[in-house]
């Protein structure tokens, strides 16, 4: 065995001649950066880089933790002194086009070029085009993006930025005649709502609303409702998505990252978000992809931080509140999410939106008289039904069930199925319910095995049909579904306790102790839940029989029959 002092010498023994100087402050910058901690990285290895002011790994390392800040200016310094020592860095070209696109020095980003600055094809390719057209060149600008159309695997990009150039330019009509040309082009939201601006300015505005729903397949948004209004009533939408080169820039930017979101590590991704977020400010889907991509990463007040930047007079600012509250919640202040929802929804009493989320965060502390409240609210503000909120009648019933309040409950998930017929997760509680309340068996018997028809790989209805087997006295016919639920939820102490009572009552009591241990060993804690650990200990001592008798409940014997 290594004895830790050995261990940290090892270590340190290990580090590369330029880290040994400073080991602390450079061990600590690398633990920082794995758990994409950007400040902690940001603030040991610029401490490890006064020993060694020029080594690569940590200036590029130091480069990204920057830019994930928005240290911009920080950023540049570091990058600057990185290509000074002739190391290719895509990181620290990315800071090194970045700030002179945001102070608009378009000869700066063409002399980068020309000096052998690259970040990648397609963002090079796009930036070039876009500098050029800034700094005046605009047949280059257009002959530089028709090359990101002839590379490989670019094209749709290089057709859509070109129609945003000319668009820049004032030529709508080229712009809308390059877009209708490409049938095969698929564009993100942004990229329907800027052809739909395009068509408006050369006065098709009937085309433009087409294309809102063609892309969309009729499912408008908020902000896609109000440019339908807009073009309904005759206006000229003015160009927003990318209305001179510098948005332009951070336009790709955004691309690049939701093109690479979930194919790559989400700290890369932000990196290009944060771009674009730096040089457009008023862009909040990149402020929420940022946010998003910092809470996978459980970087929780850098996301709610982002969040907030959404301004609030922006269509997305309700969607960027609620995920910060959220994020409260993960973050474990629980109690400061739910006062942000409730702020939420004084602000904006006629969302139901708001109120459904209310409701959910109460329901999960376990306040059912607030969540129903908050649910009662959501459905006030319903205009007739929709398949859509069969979730919302679903939710209420649970919360109306955990407070005994069952014939409202049941008038809940009766209305769920309604709205949604087939719902497996409605059927299994419902039918779970009545088998727990001894009330219409068959009928309950009946929803779960729909239920398990619909989703044969949930465990949880799998465990159902077991323990209604079970509850009805048909031990026998209990046992295979709850060995399956098992297979599927093998370490779920709720469902390996069900399998020993199943398991005891015909009579395999080896294997029902075997169980009940199991179950025990996966309880976290003596205040699970959804399972009593003394309950299980007291069977692993007396056998479920003499368990059932202590309980004055039925013997096994008599619910079977026997």
């Amino acid at each position: 065995m290594i004895r830790p002092l050995l261990l940290a010498a090892s270590l340190v023994a290990a580090l590369p001649a330029y880290a040994r100087e400073n080991a602390g402050a450079y061990l600590a910058g690398r633990a920082a950066q794995i758990e994409n901690d950007f400040e902690a990285t940001s603030r040991y290895l610029a401490e490890a880089l006064q020993d060694d002011s020029l080594n690569p790994m940590m200036m590029e390392t130091l480069v990204g933790a920057y830019i994930s800040l928005l240290e911009m200016d920080a950023a540049e310094d570091v990058a600057t002194d990185l290509t000074q020592a002739e190391v290719q860095s895509q990181i620290a070209a990315l800071a090194l086009f970045a700030v002179p696109a945001k102070a608009r020095n378009w000869a700066d980003i063409l002399n980068e070029f020309d000096a052998g600055l690259t970040v990648a094809p397609l963002f090079d390719g796009v930036v070039r085009a876009f500098a050029l057209l800034g700094d005046g060149r605009v047949e280059e600008a257009l002959a530089q993006l028709q090359a990101v159309q002839n590379a490989p695997g670019t094209r749709a990009f290089g057709v859509y930025y070109s129609a945003l150039a000319l668009a820049q330019l004032g030529r709508f009509d080229e712009a809308a005649t390059l877009l209708d040309e490409e049938d095969e082009l698929r564009l993100t939201r942004r990229g329907v709502r800027a052809q739909a601006e395009i068509l408006s300015n050369v006065g098709r505005n009937d085309d433009a609303r087409a294309v809102l729903l063609e892309e969309t397949s009729g499912n408008l948004d908020e902000t896609l409702n109000a440019i339908a209004a807009r073009l309904d009533a005759g206006e000229t939408l003015p160009l927003t998505i990318a209305p001179d080169p510098q948005a332009a820039i951070a336009e790709i930017a955004f691309d690049i990252a939701n093109t690479i979101v979930g194919e790559t590590a989400p700290s890369y991704a932000l990196l290009y978000t944060r771009i674009a977020e730096y040089l457009r400010p008023g862009h909040p889907e990149a402020s929420l992809l940022s946010a998003l991509l910092l809470e996978d990463m459980q970087q929780y007040d850098l996301a709610i931080e982002t969040y907030g930047r959404v301004p609030t007079d922006d269509v997305t600012y309700v969607t960027a509140q609620l995920g910060r509250a959220e994020v409260m919640r993960e973050a474990g202040r629980a109690e400061a999410g739910i006062d942000a929802i409730r702020a939420l929804a004084e602000d904006f009493p006629n969302n139901a939106l708001i109120h459904i989320t209310l409701g959910d965060a109460l329901r999960e502390d376990g306040a059912y008289a607030e969540a129903e409240a908050a649910y009662n609210d959501a459905v006030a503000l319903f205009e007739g039904d929709s398949a859509a909120q069969w979730i919302v009648y679903f939710a209420r019933a649970i919360v109306r069930e955990r407070q005994d309040d069952w014939d409202a409950a049941e008038d809940d998930f009766q209305k769920a199925l309604e709205l949604s017929p087939g719902r497996a997760t409605v059927l299994n509680y419902l039918g779970y319910s009545l088998i727990e309340r001894q009330e219409r068996l068959d009928e309950a018997l009946v929803m779960i095995q729909e239920a398990v028809a619909a989703a044969p790989n949930s465990g949880p209805i799998v465990d159902s049909l077991g323990w209604a087997f079970y509850r009805l006295g048909r031990y026998a016919e209990a046992v295979e579904p709850m060995e399956r639920a098992v297979e599927l939820m093998p370490v779920d102490p709720v469902v390996n306790d069900h399998l020993g009572d199943v398991l005891w009552a015909v009579g395999r009591e080896l294997e029902a102790r075997f169980q009940w241990q199991r179950a025990l060993s996966f309880v976290e804690n003596d205040e699970n839940e959804e399972v009593d650990p003394d309950r299980i200990r007291r069977k692993l001592e007396v056998g479920l029989d003499a368990v059932l008798e202590e309980e004055g409940a039925p013997p096994l014997r008599m619910a079977d029959g026997g």
